[in-house]
């Protein structure tokens, strides 16, 4: 908790993550959610997927994918770690290295070589550096919920621990934290709906994040809040059309 609380002391970072918090959490609170929660969750699931192949690349419509037609192997990748978070919720807190290598194999399988997947390539200060993160993300009090995801998320992208498509990974990482740390419960955020959204903003923030500057810090996590702000709204949108 100590380094995670520092950031907090950043300029309008703790104001903003509150504020993101309450929003997700007035959405979540719908009585609604009760009728609709689980084609709501497929939903929130397809369109998460899709929205992370998309900021991984590749282009692929929506519908489309929703149909079964689309055979893009990033876009497979996608759907299949999607498809796999639900079950992971366990495996993340008490062995998340093991989850990254599953979620990594997930979203790599028909990209890379079968030797390369699961596997990071890391070394040096990089290598001591995704071991804390395997260490804060198995901290039984990471502090908020909302900046544990957060640096999780950016550390996964900065450090890009794997070959190939480390951002799918990443945004799934992000979202499984957001589960297992109860802020999110039943992944019904549209997160990375709204990472997509504000594409040029979640790549300069995620870069800014990687200079290791407080400045840059701060950028990726007031970005971070603004995100989750909109995928609340997303997610309430979203919910009102499967009600009719």
């Amino acid at each position: 908790m100590t380094v995670l609380k520092r950031l907090l002391d950043l300029p309008d970072v703790s104001t903003d993550l509150d504020a993101a918090r309450a929003a997700l959490d007035t959405v979540l609170a719908d009585r609604a959610l009760r009728r609709t929660g689980g084609p709501l969750a497929a939903e929130v699931s397809l369109r998460c997927a899709h929205a992370s192949a998309e900021l991984e690349g590749t282009e692929a419509d929506l519908d489309a994918v929703r149909a079964g037609t689309v055979t893009d192997p990033l876009v497979q990748g996608a759907l299949r770690v999607a498809e796999a978070l639900p079950g992971l919720g366990d495996t993340w807190v008490r062995a998340p290295g093991q989850a990254l290598a599953r979620l990594h194999l997930l979203a790599a399988r028909d990209i890379l070589p079968e030797d390369q997947l699961g596997r990071p390539a890391l070394a040096g200060s990089a290598r001591l550096r995704f071991g804390g993160l395997l260490g804060l993300i198995a901290d039984p009090e990471p502090g908020p919920g909302l900046l544990h995801a957060a640096v999780v998320h950016a550390e996964l992208l900065t450090l890009a621990p794997f070959p190939g498509p480390n951002g799918v990974v990443a945004r799934a990482a992000a979202r499984l934290t957001l589960t297992a740390r109860g802020v999110d419960p039943r992944g019904l955020a549209l997160i990375d709906v709204a990472h997509l959204a504000r594409q040029p903003e979640y790549q300069g923030a995620a870069n800014a994040y990687a200079t290791g500057t407080s400045d840059g810090v701060r950028s990726w996590l007031r970005h971070y809040a603004a995100a989750v702000t909109a995928a609340a709204e997303e997610t309430a949108a979203v919910q009102k059309t499967l009600v009719g």
